[in-house]
């Protein structure tokens, strides 16, 4: 067991001791999707630089090159419907595959037609593959990791903040020398992650049940998805309306848009992969993401106010970079606590509709900037964010239930029906002994000493495992099956009542980071009224406790019983601040 691990932690070879794991050291199969998203994520913000300079050359108005991003996310939309059932008949692989090729095929076509309607067109071919990609690409990556989804969930955001802050700079210097230049480099590097993919990524396991293409828009039935879905809705409606249209008041050439974007994305990446997760943790998501919503009306708004002055303009983009990124990871996180229904399912209902907002808002804006003037769709864009509040707050209660009520948990049953040994139950009322568990290899040893404390102080043992949905920005996927998580206690449980010692199990599920997790089983620990919680070392880096945060700091800060460490080869002892800062100086 892990100090900072939740479930499907990287395992460590050797001592307690040994070398901390590194999230670097992965497959090729790994660095082959992630050189891969590396290159989707590029595409969000690499058209933006060439937007005025595809309508000079072009002859087109605005409004017609907007229909570049709504054709592409249209159709991401609808396909978003699609893919889950795509996937669950060829697998993972060949779905990625297939995205690749065709993100592939059509970025090329698009670099070499003459006419903004060309463009257009292949742009919504390009969002197929990209509904492809992006519906598979984390779990792909997750599942070819070595060792555990933390090192592969370190590497997809660091994917994402390089994509997100490179594309618009790449999208820049190839725009200053044609705007045909990011349609053909995108095509060249995926070409590449292509040939990568098919030669490193091994075939992966299809699911077991073929996923119905109505699925999800079954699944937006249940108000509290619902309801989150309209709310990315409106927030993708402002955020692509601003993606859209803000390069033409700034007045600059390709190069220097590029800059600026490349600003903005660095903020994007940094705010949801570092700040999202630790402001969610001390707030709670829907009290931030009611102050993001309205901070990005004010932006929006002063971008409407000042569209006459560049500088205003290019100041509010990059500010803007911070509250976007807020919002994209507490969003996504939000729709997956409240959702009733499979994660694949939730993502594709919940993509849909975001995607159709993104859609549809660069037309609308664009047939508004033509009947009026430039201010008016930014002014649109602001009311969209402003709505999205009382959006949200009619979920508020649901969401608040998710977060903060009762734990959605799972007892297990040990799979032995034979008692060996001594033993029995403990006293009625005696508070338990609760001990985290994860896949690693000292996990026994752990246990068995957390079974001795049991023993000492007179209560019973619970074995808990936290079963995660990761969060990525706008991606989530399930680190384990059902199966797997259920798995990681009943064989603690089989082992302990092969002994005779008394123990019950517990699965947890968790939506977000290892602190996500921490925080879930301290609220666990209170509902069954633990008298200690106890843990084990982290075999995770310093980088990785960083990045993903601790598990075991978010523990001893939540929980209202004792928190100790857990050494097989010492006596455990109490958490403390201080003892946490001399565990990670240790990791060092």
């Amino acid at each position: 067991m892990s100090a900072s691990q939740g479930p499907g932690a990287p395992q460590r070879q050797g001592t307690p001791h040994a070398r901390t794991a590194s999230p670097f050291r992965q497959p090729k199969a790994v660095w082959a999707v992630a050189f891969a998203c590396v290159i989707s994520f590029m595409g969000i913000g690499l058209v933006d630089p060439i937007l005025p300079a595809l309508a000079d050359s072009l002859d087109a108005t605005p409004s017609q090159v907007s229909l570049l991003f709504s054709s592409y996310l249209v159709v991401t939309a609808v396909a978003m419907l699609f893919v889950g059932w795509v996937s669950s008949h060829i697998g993972a692989k060949r779905t990625l595959v297939t995205g690749l090729a065709v993100i592939v095929v059509f970025a090329a076509l698009a670099g070499t037609t003459d006419s903004i309607n060309g463009i257009v067109g292949f742009r919504a071919g390009w969002g197929l593959g990209n509904a492809l990609f992006i519906a598979t690409s984390l779990a792909v990556i997750v599942a070819s990791a070595s060792g555990g989804f933390g090192g592969a969930i370190i590497l997809y955001e660091t994917a994402l903040g390089l994509g997100i802050a490179v594309g618009p700079l790449l999208g820049g210097e190839l725009g200053g020398i044609s705007w045909r230049g990011p349609f053909f480099g995108v095509a060249a590097l995926m070409a590449i992650a292509l040939i990568a993919t098919v030669a490193f990524v091994p075939d992966l396991p299809k699911p077991k049940r073929v996923t119905s293409p109505l699925a999800p828009l079954k699944a937006l039935r249940h108000r509290g998805l619902l309801t989150m879905g309209i709310m990315a809705l409106l927030y993708n409606w402002g955020f692509f309306t601003m993606l859209g249209y803000a390069p033409y008041p700034m007045e600059l050439n390709a190069h220097e848009l590029g800059l600026v974007f490349t600003g903005w994305g660095l903020l994007v990446a940094a705010f949801s992969v570092f700040f999202a997760p630790r402001l969610q943790a001390r707030y709670g998501t829907a009290p931030v993401l009611y102050a993001n919503l309205l901070g990005l009306s004010i932006v929006m708004a002063v971008i409407a106010a000042g569209v006459t002055d560049p500088t205003t303009v290019i100041v509010a983009v990059v500010v803007s970079g911070a509250f976007i990124g807020i919002n994209n990871t507490l969003t996504t996180q939000a729709v997956m606590l409240v959702s009733p229904v499979e994660r694949p399912v939730a993502s594709s209902a919940y993509g849909f509709l975001r995607f159709i907002g993104g859609g549809l808002a660069p037309y609308v804006a664009g047939k508004l900037a033509d009947a009026t003037d430039l201010s008016v769709p930014f002014y649109l864009g602001a009311a969209t964010f402003l709505l999205a509040i009382p959006v949200l707050a009619s979920g508020h209660g649901l969401l608040r239930e998710a977060e903060k009520g009762g734990i959605d948990g799972e007892p297990v049953a040990p799979a032995l029906t034979a008692v060996g040994g001594a033993g029995g139950p403990a006293p009625a009322g005696a508070r338990p002994v609760v001990v985290a568990v994860g896949a690693h290899p000292e996990a026994a040893a752990v246990v068995d000493s957390a079974a001795r404390l049991a023993r000492d102080t007179g209560g019973p043992l619970e074995v808990v495992h936290v079963r995660q949905t990761a969060v990525v920005e706008e991606q989530a996927v399930d680190t384990e099956t059902d199966a797997e998580a259920k798995a990681a206690v009943t064989a603690h449980l089989d082992r302990l009542k092969g002994l005779g010692v008394a123990a019950t199990g517990q699965v947890l599920h968790g939506v977000g980071d290892h602190a996500a997790a921490g925080r879930l089983l301290a609220r666990h620990a209170a509902e069954v009224g633990a008298r200690t919680v106890a843990v084990g070392r982290s075999p995770r880096g310093p980088l990785t406790q960083f990045a993903d945060d601790s598990f075991t700091s978010a523990l001893t800060h939540a929980a209202t019983c004792t928190v100790v460490l857990v050494d097989p080869d010492e006596e455990p002892r109490p958490l403390t601040a201080r003892s946490l800062t001399e565990l990670r100086a240790e990791a060092r």
